[in-house]
């Protein structure tokens, strides 16, 4: 395959899209570009009493529509480029779904799974402390992401609201429900991705019930995804982890799979049950099904295997699982791909709605963030629909189409300073 830089992928999206709304270069010029990229060394003492420097980085895309947000990646393969390609992302995700925000991600180069939690907690601490400088409620506001989850959320806006000598809940989201969380947000990614798969079958007069789906990783995201999906009545035949995938062609226990998956470090590897199959995740990927939901990380449907899978529909449940090589590929198929700047783009909803509660103060029920977030994505879900059918393109550009454009108005309304 090569070495593959997700950055590339943006800049060739962003392109496309632009053409299509008829803009000169100078209109977008300034999307190529981050507004500000921060790297930083993070000494660490360990358990062992050794010292250990950990690298990470916070990059801020875009802040035309509002306060940067993204999420902070602990992972062995977080670099530059990665983070990069994540802001641009939440840049994008955040115009589509129109909410008041711009695009940041963060990330430290580290491998949460070997780690004490004293040293996971320190890590935090002083990452935190070595970005504070450019964030906070009105500047950027990190959220939990792949290796990071509420406690490390809670942890960094203790860090931030020490440094600031009073509590500043609105740092951060994602954070514990008992120090300024907000209900229904831990499973809010992997219910705008069973909103989004609901409204697609809709259009295309497809039922829920009965109809076949696999879940690639079983991350917060993809076993939130499949837990929705499954009460909804769908298939879910197959799903996978780090450790490899489950594949029933009946259907998959999912109740049963999360249940096994509550006990500490455990993995599919071990789970066993009539009529499951052990597989591998590249065969899980291609295994035949009505839609594939690909929640694990980048880069998953590449040049090398997007001719050998057997779906109808794929709803990116991660950031950027799919390349440019492989989006020509599905379209030249007839596969029908919704994007992750739409289809995951619950969590960022609920990040907001956790964001402006703790900015006023006032707290809703999970009902109502529901309630609120469905409105959101359905919304979004149609204008990217009809904004694709219009200009007949794929739906990934469709989105595209409708960010780019609020972001570069955006852009122009404010105008370049000084």
């Amino acid at each position: 395959m090569g070495k593959y830089n997700p950055y590339d992928n943006v800049l060739a999206v962003v392109e496309n899209a632009a053409k299509v709304l008829g803009y000169k270069e100078s209109d977008y010029e300034a999307l190529k570009y981050p507004e500000r990229e921060l790297k930083v060394s993070i000494p660490v003492q360990m358990d062992d009493g050794s010292v250990k420097v950990f690298e990470g980085f916070r990059v801020q895309h875009s802040t035309s529509r509002g306060p940067a947000k993204g999420g902070v990646r602990f992972h062995p393969n977080v670099n530059q480029d990665e983070v990069k390609a994540l802001a641009a992302w939440m840049t994008f995700k955040c115009a589509v779904v129109n909410i008041p925000y711009g695009g940041a991600k963060g990330g430290v180069i580290c491998d949460p799974t070997v780690l004490s939690e004293g040293e996971m907690r320190r890590i935090t601490r002083r990452f935190t402390a070595m970005i504070a400088p450019i964030i906070g409620p009105d500047q950027d506001v990190p959220a939990p992401d792949v290796g990071t989850n509420p406690k490390v959320m809670g942890w960094m806006m203790d860090t931030y609201s020490m440094l600031k000598g009073h509590c500043v809940p609105g740092v951060v989201t994602g954070k514990p429900i008992e120090i300024g969380g907000a209900l229904g947000r831990s499973e809010a990614t992997g219910r705008g991705v069973m909103i989004t798969t609901k409204n697609t079958l809709a259009k295309l007069g497809m039922e829920m019930a009965g109809t076949s789906v696999v879940v690639q990783g079983m991350g917060n995201v993809g076993s939130i995804s499949a837990k929705l999906l499954h009460a909804e009545g769908m298939k879910v035949i197959g799903v996978s982890d780090v450790s490899g995938g489950l594949y029933c062609k009946d259907g998959l226990d999912i109740p049963g799979i999360l249940e096994y998956l509550k006990t500490p470090k455990a993995l599919l590897e071990g789970y066993n049950a009539p009529g499951v199959e052990h597989i591998a995740n590249e065969a899980l990927l291609e295994l035949e099904t009505t839609v594939l939901v690909p929640a694990a990380l980048e880069n998953q449907i590449h040049g090398g295997n997007a001719d050998k899978l057997n779906c109808k529909i794929i709803i990116e449940a991660a950031n950027g699982p799919t390349t440019v090589e492989a989006d020509e590929i599905l379209k030249n198929r007839g596969i029908l791909l919704i994007p992750d700047i739409l289809a995951n783009a619950g969590g960022v909803v609920v990040s907001y709605f956790e964001w402006v509660q703790n900015i006023q103060s006032m707290y809703w029920t999970e009902e109502d963030v529901n309630k609120r977030l469905k409105e959101i994505m359905d919304r979004a879900f149609e204008a990217v629909w009809d904004i694709a059918k219009e200009n007949g393109v794929e739906p990934r550009i469709g989105a595209y189409l409708i960010a780019i454009k609020r972001t570069v108005e955006a852009k122009k309304l404010r105008g370049i300073w000084p």
